[in-house]
C-alpha cells in the first residue's frame, strides 16, 4: 500500500526530479506558458501552486524561501510583484492544464501548462540581464554575407 507517498517518478531519481521540477517552474513563471507531457505537467500543478501561494505573502521570509527553492533572482521577483498582486484575490487556483494530443515519435500525451489570466506578450521572452536580442551588427561576416 501506498498510504502517505504523493507524487509520481516519473521515471527518475529523486534529484533528477526535484531538479526537473525546479526548472519547469521557472520556465512556467517565465514565459507563462509551457508544453510538457502530461503527467510531468500535472505534478508540476501543485508545486508551482505552492510557490505562488507563497509569493503572494511578499514578505522578506517569502522572498528568501522561494529564492532557496528557485535560485533565480528574476523569477522571484517577477512571482512577487507581477504574480502575487494579478492573484491577491484568488484564493488558489492559478494554472490551468490543457491536453495538447500526442508527440509525434513516442506517442506520449502532451500537455500546455499555463496559468489563468496569463500574460499573452510573456511567451518567449527572455527577461533576464544576461539575455539580449542578436542584432544584423552581432552575426559573423560570413553569416551576413548568406
Amino acid at each position: 500500500m501506498r498510504h502517505g507517498i504523493k507524487g509520481r517518478k516519473l521515471n527518475r531519481t529523486s534529484s533528477h526530479r526535484s531538479a526537473m521540477l525546479v526548472n519547469m517552474a521557472c520556465a512556467l513563471v517565465k514565459h507563462e506558458q509551457i508544453k510538457t507531457t502530461l503527467p510531468k505537467a500535472r505534478e508540476l500543478r501543485p508545486y508551482i501552486e505552492k510557490i505562488v501561494t507563497r509569493a503572494r505573502g511578499a514578505t522578506l521570509h517569502d522572498r528568501r524561501l522561494l529564492f532557496s527553492i528557485l535560485r533565480d533572482d528574476v523569477i522571484v521577483d517577477k512571482l512577487i510583484t507581477t504574480l502575487a498582486s494579478r492573484y491577491q484575490g484568488r484564493p488558489g487556483g492559478y494554472t490551468r492544464i490543457i491536453k495538447a494530443g500526442f508527440r509525434y515519435g513516442d506517442a506520449a500525451p502532451l500537455a500546455y501548462i499555463e496559468f489563468v489570466d496569463r500574460d499573452i506578450n510573456a511567451k518567449g521572452q527572455d527577461s533576464g540581464p544576461d539575455q539580449k536580442a542578436l542584432s544584423d551588427d552581432d552575426l559573423n561576416p560570413i553569416d551576413q554575407a548568406l
